[in-house]
């Protein structure tokens, strides 16, 4: 990607953020993002919710509020019928009305394998935008969604997920980031910020540590999870090929403890859809974030601190 040079384009590719910001005024910047994807479950509406709030996520973990959407739609015509596109087009206007900004268009376009997922636009105050950078030594990492997302999702794809583990899966996914991001950028605590999507808790976690020139320091015991069944099925090798590659990516600049094993490592590497936020947040008010969370009927967790640089992953 070239250089940005625009003065007012405050966010660009250079720090591999969430979403773009380009400032319209001295109190008004726009948030810009976009994301599609495969179906992730079976079920039409459900994929609809999920692609849907996937998408939003983005514009929240830039400590911004979404003001609409555009629906981006690839169909295989002829083999799939349009009542199944409908339910998933349901699904993704309900994730909408839950996110408070309305679809108002789109664009779709015959193709062999169906994809959806959404354009959206949001507002962010320009001296309020929480980047993926900026983590403090001292900082506490916090989580607000269980991992484990991208090998239900595998397990599904080999018929082998319980259901209600599906379920469990299927609901988290679709949970949309808006409470846990609307408390975040309120809080005023936090210093750096992303969500937990393709490359997984520990690749998101290095894009935060290398671009702030900070140590990552991860319990991996704290980390929530959505099953023990997860770790099982991690253990058994029932894992996304963008885990693997995702676990490979970071590998040379982490180091796992004596007591985390190779499953384990997958876990906190798997590729989530709609995963979490995960934030760096000032230590003498960590307490009170989690208790605002709490408020907002987030479940978040301490998972780990930041420490001085240089760049790199601690897992114990």
């Amino acid at each position: 990607m070239p250089k940005t040079t625009d003065p007012r384009a405050l966010v660009g590719p250079e720090t591999r953020d969430d979403a773009a910001v380009y400032q319209l005024s001295d109190t008004e910047a726009i948030v810009e993002t976009v994301d599609f994807f495969t179906p992730v479950v079976d079920d039409p509406y459900w994929f609809g919710r999920i692609a849907a709030a996937n998408a939003f996520s983005d514009v929240w973990a830039m400590g911004g509020r979404p003001l609409f959407a555009l629906n981006l739609v690839g169909w295989p015509v002829g083999k799939l019928p349009l009542d199944v596109l409908g339910e998933v087009l349901r699904g993704g206007a309900e994730a909408a009305q839950l996110a408070g900004a309305p679809i108002l268009g789109g664009h779709s376009i015959d193709d062999p394998e169906p994809k959806y997922g959404l354009a959206v636009t949001g507002l962010v105050h320009p001296q309020r935008i929480l980047r993926n950078v900026g983590a403090r030594p001292g900082d506490r990492l916090v989580l607000t969604k269980p991992l484990g997302s991208g090998i239900v999702s595998t397990a599904v794809k080999k018929g082998i997920a319980p259901p209600a583990l599906v379920e469990r899966a299927t609901a988290v996914m679709a949970q949309l980031n808006r409470a846990a991001g609307e408390a975040l950028a309120a809080s005023g605590a936090v210093h750096a910020l992303t969500d937990v999507t393709g490359f997984g808790l520990l690749g998101h976690g290095w894009e935060m540590a290398e671009g702030s020139d900070v140590a990552f320091r991860i319990e991996a015991a704290r980390v929530p999870v959505l099953d023990p069944a997860v770790r099982e099925l991690a253990a058994q090798g029932i894992v996304p090929g963008g885990t693997k590659a995702n676990l490979a990516w970071v590998r040379p600049h982490l180091a796992l403890g004596a007591a985390v094993d190779e499953a384990e490592a997958l876990v906190l590497a798997d590729a989530q859809t709609n995963g979490g936020l995960l934030a760096a947040v000032e230590p003498a008010r960590a307490a009170e974030v989690l208790a605002r969370l709490a408020d907002a009927g987030v479940v978040a967790v301490e998972i780990g601190e930041v420490a001085v640089g240089p760049a790199r992953l601690e897992v114990g």
